[in-house]
């Protein structure tokens, strides 16, 4: 595990970074494709992780093989083929669509502060994964995620909670994620010790 940088992101090597940016302490796994996207702060992704139009929050984790935010094919024209939008690669008198671009770039997925999104899951665009929620190894989300709630499947459903409605709720209003580095820190024993609610009676939650 390499020592993280509260000024640079971490880029391991062969990643294909365009129109990004990163805040402290994150880390961009081997391979990884990342367009137009915003990592908060802590956020990482394993390798060969595919990001597209995606804010992805603070302690966001995002294992291998994901895409988050992958984009579609005009599916609804006679055809679908990348002719019809990069089409400055194919004919010499022809420009790319700058229009059909646009309309992908708006399309946002939204990851929340600490959900962990599983081994090869999908997360579609214009979704939002709750905080603290978790996205199954596999699955393929087409609808936004509650927080603390872990979903499983293809679509993805839900499966359980992480918490009770009222552990959930005290985690949201205590909001650890928005802490600084120092107060991170000095909770550091805590937050591994120490279960959800625990932790909560420890830190005024």
């Amino acid at each position: 595990m390499p020592r993280l940088s509260a000024s640079e992101p971490f880029i391991q090597p062969g990643c294909t970074i365009q129109n990004a940016t990163f805040g402290a302490y994150t880390e961009v796994g081997t391979g990884s494709r990342i367009l137009n996207s915003e990592f908060g702060d802590y956020a990482y992704c394993d390798r060969y992780a595919d990001i597209a139009n995606t804010t992805v929050g603070r302690f966001a984790n995002i294992a291998a093989f994901t895409r988050i935010g992958p984009s579609d094919h005009p599916w609804r024209n006679a055809a679908q083929h990348h002719f019809l939008y990069r089409s400055a690669s194919y004919f010499d008198d022809a420009e790319d669509d700058a229009a059909f671009f646009a309309h992908r770039a708006s399309r946002r997925t939204t990851l929340g502060a600490d959900c962990w999104i599983g081994h090869g899951a999908i997360v579609r665009p214009d979704v939002t994964v709750g905080i603290g929620a978790v996205v199954g190894a596999g699955a393929v989300v087409t609808h936004d995620v509650e927080p603390f709630a872990i979903v499983t499947g293809i679509p993805a459903r839900p499966m359980r909670k992480r918490f009770p409605d009222a552990i959930a709720e005290r985690l949201l209003a205590l909001a650890w994620w928005d802490w600084d580095h120092d107060r991170l820190r000095g909770a550091l024993d805590d937050f591994r010790r120490l279960p959800a609610e625990a932790f909560l009676d420890a830190h005024g939650g």
